[in-house]
């Protein structure tokens, strides 16, 4: 006698299958918010001391925290929000014009951006948010560019979140 068992599909689709819209609007919510980490490996420390023109020890010692055997960038409690901000985010005043209307709004920027961590490279297309639509929705109301601008197809999805090393077009470059 032959039992007839339903076969699982060989590769079911993430729920982002259709592809999602991405694009940085340059807020900074990315990186501020709850204490957390910033990851940065050997060859990005490398890379960022030598962009910041300091060596290894100093970048290590000032922009650096360690945790374990790893390296995270540090981060510093905003005053206003009172939330955490990375090390590197720089925050650029509203602009106004002669009659005090403001014709650009205050924008916090990364000012390590050409050389910023992987883990950087790779928002929102992390694990955590791709989990489920309801995680991806409960990320895009922090990032005002989720979900707007730029298509990632599925493929492009997958190798950003399974990065190890820097994507050749990030989807903030």
């Amino acid at each position: 006698m032959k039992l007839d068992v339903i076969q699982p599909p060989s590769e079911a689709k993430p729920w982002f299958a259709g592809g999602l819209q991405f694009t940085c609007s340059q807020c900074g919510n990315c990186c501020s918010g709850p204490p957390g980490y910033v990851w940065i490996n050997e060859e990005e420390i490398a890379k960022l001391a030598q962009f910041l023109k300091i060596s290894r020890k100093k970048l290590l010692d000032k922009y650096c925290r360690k945790i374990g055997s790893q390296y995270s960038l540090k981060e510093s409690q905003h005053p206003q929000h009172g939330g955490y901000d990375c090390i590197f985010v720089q925050e650029i005043p509203a602009e106004k014009d002669d009659t005090g209307q403001v014709v650009a709004h205050t924008r916090r920027i990364c000012s390590i951006y050409s050389v910023r961590p992987l883990q950087c490279r790779t928002w929102p297309f992390w694990e955590g948010n791709l989990a489920s639509p309801k995680a991806w929705a409960l990320a895009a109301k922090k990032c005002h560019g989720m979900n707007s601008g730029k298509m990632f197809d599925r493929k492009k999805i997958e190798q950003l979140r399974d990065a190890e090393e820097w994507p050749k077009n990030p989807p903030t470059s």
